[in-house]
């Protein structure tokens, strides 16, 4: 049974009586065993399965932890215990209980609020106060349902004060937007927790035991929830250090008073760590314990392997961190499915996995698209590779569907045109052409039907006369093309500039600098924008619009920086599309955020970017819920996904933004730093 396999502290949890129990869990220290052990005590004292609530913070830990119990009881008993996230519990039960609800997505709700936000006139007001954006007022919203239970005005005004003058206004969206979701039925996420905390508290509906998972993770919302519930035992396990989500509304005090909120509370602290090595858990203690200690604990090692001391890496820049993080990955015995770079921005995964690319290392990215999968840097690529090849009919096609009007099919023709144009030569049909007439684009089809076909005739000039367009280009024997369009051709202009642009540039990081300041690229950019930021009535969210530019932008830094060490580029259109296996998203290193890696556990650990201001996140620490306490946090959390090796690493500047940085303050906490340390090439 699962009880034969705890040891005396889980047991002693595990077995703990009826009551208001909570198990302090550090990193590593087997809860899930000890919630499953739980389970299997609450069944075997004749506790009815349909009375023990199980919640978690995804579907899947609720199902792995019944799969686990269903080892020692039959399907039966355990498909009736009541298990899942607080959302998925509370719409189960309101469908139950016959509530007529229509679950949206965020998407759809935001599109209602922003089109009841536009109905008002801030401008009217004339004051100086600049009013938040839909977007932004929609999240504070939904934030405030998460974190708090008084009025939305209060809470809000004690945030943005200056606001005062808008707050009327803002009520009156928020108002709306609440009386037409009640008109059609339309529920949030949050509406779920808020209608089943209030149906909760009219009903008779009784559990003998709830289970709270990653209680740290809690939010207020969540917690007023659990406490509606008519329960004669409480059973929650967490981790105050492991208490990361303050940015989604995490209430840290919920565990922080338990023992103070609940009669009779008992605190059980699970110390002996199955996971990391002595020196990987010292150094991560040394760091947390700069922290408030709630809960005072000292983890006992239960791994006698080799001790590998955690390893401190200095780089003068950015983008050599991430090549010898590659290098370091390339040379290590270690399975790549038991490595995993850790990260405090999304970000930082694109610079490791380029490296790792242009080693042929596979790798996977958690929750994030690959870089080289980014509709940006493949265009990019494509230019590249047709640079490299003008032969390459699929790189042309793939560069000219970006364009306004033109499709792979006429994309296909224009190859072909120019091709003809310059009797073979792509560039110099597209430069200098050489032939004026077009070619029979479809020979045998004329042939056959013995019609001319309206592929070859050829298109009045004069209709671009009013274009501004050079003479060579209005001489162009393209615009004789009959389907070419006027955006058509002013996509073509942009691409015959950059290629002029660039004649007699053989380094690929010139080429790449050269096109993301084009207005070939601003085209591609500006389309791409817009694709991420619309919304589902068509509109575009010009707050997305802006973010997504900026990533992309980012990307194009970030391939420009890889290309600066290569001087040909073939050899860097090879080591980018040719040179590597393809990445795979089920296998290979394990790309991940901090948020990402909580709850995996890995033999060799690589946390990267640890500067001030980026690890610790100063520009997060500003916004709600953040705090330096919540990065230190992050950092324990992050060092602890370790089992065997460590690995911490940054760098002194970014060449390409022109920065430079200083070491992370948890390298000192950690004891890491040492002075007169060179940096490593």
């Amino acid at each position: 049974m699962p009880l034969t396999t705890l040891n005396s502290e889980q047991l002693s949890a595990a077995t703990a009586p009826m009551g208001n129990n909570l198990i302090i869990a550090s990193a590593g220290t087997g809860k899930t065993s000890t919630i499953v052990g739980r389970i299997a005590h609450l069944l075997q004292n004749g506790v009815e399965p349909s009375k023990i609530l199980l919640l978690t913070f995804t579907n899947k830990a609720a199902g792995e932890m019944l799969e686990r119990v269903g080892r020692y009881f039959p399907s039966s008993v355990v498909g009736q215990i009541e298990s899942g996230t607080f959302h998925a519990v509370s719409y189960r039960w309101l469908k139950a209980m016959n509530h007529k609800i229509t679950l949206k997505q965020p998407g759809e709700l935001k599109t209602l609020f922003r089109s009841i936000y536009e109905k008002r006139h801030f401008k009217r007001l004339n004051i100086d106060i600049e009013p938040f954006s839909s977007t932004y007022l929609y999240e504070m919203y939904n934030l405030y349902q998460n974190a708090s239970l008084e009025g939305f005005d209060r809470w809000f005004l004690e945030k943005y004060s200056d606001h005062q003058p808008l707050m009327d206004i803002y009520m009156d969206i928020i108002d709306e937007y609440e009386a037409t979701k009640d008109q059609f039925g339309f529920v949030s996420f949050n509406d779920l927790l808020l209608k089943m905390r209030e149906t909760l508290l009219k009903s008779d509906l009784a559990m003998r035991e709830v289970l709270v998972d990653e209680y740290q993770d809690t939010n207020t919302l969540q917690s007023a929830l659990i406490d509606s519930i008519k329960t004669d035992s409480l059973f929650c396990v967490g981790d105050y250090d492991q208490s990361i989500y303050a940015f989604n509304g995490a209430n840290i005090q919920n565990i922080a008073t338990f023992a103070t909120r609940y009669p009779h509370a008992k605190v059980f602290t699970l110390s002996k760590n199955y996971r990391s090595t002595a020196s990987i858990l010292s150094l991560a203690n040394r760091v947390i314990e700069r922290n408030e200690r709630i809960y005072p604990k000292k983890l006992e090692v239960t791994q006698h392997k080799t001790n590998h001391p955690p390893r401190l890496m200095i780089y003068n820049e950015l983008f050599d961190q991430y090549q010898a993080i590659a290098k370091n990955i390339k040379a290590s015995y270690t399975p790549s499915k038991e490595i995993a770079v850790i990260f405090r921005n999304n970000a930082s995964a694109d610079g490791v996995e380029a490296s790792l690319r242009e080693l042929g290392i596979t790798c996977k990215r958690k929750g994030g698209n690959s870089f080289f999968e980014a509709k940006e840097v493949k265009f990019q690529l494509d230019v590249l590779s047709l640079i490299v090849n003008p032969k390459d009919m699929m790189a042309f096609i793939h560069i000219f569907e970006y364009g306004k009007g033109i499709g792979a099919a006429l994309a296909k023709e224009m190859f072909e045109c120019l091709i003809h144009f310059g009797e073979g030569h792509l560039f110099t049909g597209i430069l200098s052409p050489r032939v004026y007439n077009l070619p029979k684009l479809h020979p045998a089809k004329n042939i056959q039907l013995g019609l001319f076909d309206d592929d070859t005739h050829i298109g009045s000039v004069s209709r671009f006369a009013h274009l501004p367009l050079n003479e060579k280009i209005k001489s162009h024997p393209i615009l004789k093309h009959p389907k070419l369009t006027e955006d058509g051709l002013m996509y073509f202009k942009a691409f015959y500039e950059f290629l002029q642009s660039i004649r007699g540039v053989k380094m690929p990081q010139t080429t790449l600098i050269k096109l993301s300041q084009s207005p070939l690229y601003a085209a591609v950019m500006d389309m791409l924008a817009n694709q991420r930021a619309k919304l589902k009535n068509g509109e575009i969210d010009l707050d997305k619009k802006t973010v997504a530019k900026e990533k992309i932008k980012r990307k194009a830094r970030l391939l420009s920086d890889l290309a600066s060490h290569y001087k040909e580029t073939e050899r860097f259109v090879n080591a980018m599309v040719l040179g590597g296996n393809e990445l795979s998203e089920g296998e290979g290193v394990n790309l991940l955020t901090v948020h990402a890696s909580k709850g995996l556990e890995f033999i060799e650990v690589y946390v990267t970017d640890l500067m001030d201001g980026r690890f610790p996140n100063t520009k997060l620490m500003g916004k709600s819920g953040g705090s330096l306490d919540e990065e230190r946090r992050l950092f324990y959390v992050a060092v602890t996904r370790a089992k065997e090796k460590l690995y911490l690493s940054y760098a002194k500047s970014d060449r390409v933004k022109k920065l430079d940085f200083k070491p992370s303050p948890f390298l000192f906490e950690a004891g890491l730093l040492k002075e007169n340390v060179k940096a490593e090439s």
